[in-house]
């Protein structure tokens, strides 16, 4: 028998285990059908659009047939400065998120799984959590109302004398009031995780840890921590594939132009150029295509930083 003969039937009988297999958990593969629907309608599909990016688009000759006008549409992004702002701008505000927002939802899953008392620790997680649930445009409104130039707290000031501090429109202290307010809204949710890995380390390593003579803090520095390492590795590698994306609900709904400056991200440029000008929707692909594949640089190569370092990555 030929190796092409071994070989088809050899592809034949994988075909067939994997078939059965599919039958034995059809119910699993039915309930990821959502998931991937999800995917190909809103991830894989979309891709066919990126020729837009490298053509001049015409609504009535349609995405194939607008003529092809090769990197011009990057040409005129790239001399825009606007564009630089907005690029230098999402990465401090996602490099503050990533220093400030990333090891404070650590810090906070370490502390609530110190806790004792199991209602305190479930009231906790819920009064933590709950701002994950509400929109941004319900917490800009709650900011406002609070923050704002006649809210809540400028008014207390003016009460007691003291000058109103312009909270949304400084420039000076904006960016760190988006961090603030991600903290608030995210950090119990993102903290989800993190218990989530902390409750599958074995309870025989506390166990030997206390008989040994470890307080709480070297149990939590010995053994909690290495255990949720690798998570904490690999979701710090997702966060940096997403660096581009510093939080266009956020920043849209609290920005205003007097902080444009410090606060005009890629996304919200992304949004201008499109609706707020004379739409040219092939710029509009080429700053979306340049912002996929800066994400997907500083994705590979975080993941190769972090096997170097700690030898844990997502590949």
């Amino acid at each position: 028998m030929s190796r092409q003969a071994i070989a088809h039937i050899g592809i034949k009988s994988r075909l067939r285990e994997f078939g059965s297999s599919v039958v034995r958990r059809r119910h699993i593969y039915f309930m990821l059908l959502p998931s991937i629907a999800f995917f190909v309608i809103f991830r894989y599909i979309p891709i066919y659009g990126i020729q837009l990016a490298f053509k001049k688009y015409a609504v009535n000759l349609g995405i194939t047939g607008s003529p092809f006008v090769g990197f011009a549409n990057f040409k005129m992004l790239f001399v825009d400065t606007d564009f630089w702002v907005a690029v230098r701008n999402t990465l401090i505000i996602a490099f503050l998120q990533i220093i400030a927002f990333f090891p404070f939802t650590v810090m906070l899953a370490l502390l609530i799984n110190e806790l004792q008392q199991r209602r305190l620790k479930r009231f906790l997680q819920t009064l933590f959590t709950f701002p994950h649930f509400l929109s941004w445009v319900i917490v800009a409104g709650i900011v406002l109302n609070i923050m704002g130039q006649t809210g809540a707290i400028n008014n207390l000031l003016a009460v007691l004398g003291l000058n109103r501090v312009q909270f949304l429109t400084d420039q000076s202290i904006f960016r760190q009031f988006l961090v603030g307010t991600l903290i608030w809204k995210e950090a119990g949710w993102s903290c989800i995780l993190y218990l989530a890995a902390i409750t599958a380390i074995d309870p025989a390593l506390y166990e030997a840890a206390i008989i040994d003579g470890a307080n709480r803090w070297h149990r939590m520095v010995n053994v909690t921590w290495p255990g949720i390492q690798m998570i904490v590795v690999v979701t710090l590698i997702l966060r940096v594939g997403y660096i581009m994306d510093a939080g266009f609900e956020q920043i849209f709904n609290i920005y205003n132009p007097t902080v444009y400056p410090v606060a005009d991200i890629i996304d919200t440029y992304i949004y201008r150029i499109s609706f707020q000008r004379t739409a040219n929707f092939g710029v509009s692909t080429a700053v979306g295509l340049f912002k996929g594949l800066t994400n997907c640089v500083l994705l590979v190569f975080t993941d190769f930083i972090c096997k170097r370092v700690s030898g844990t990555g997502i590949a």
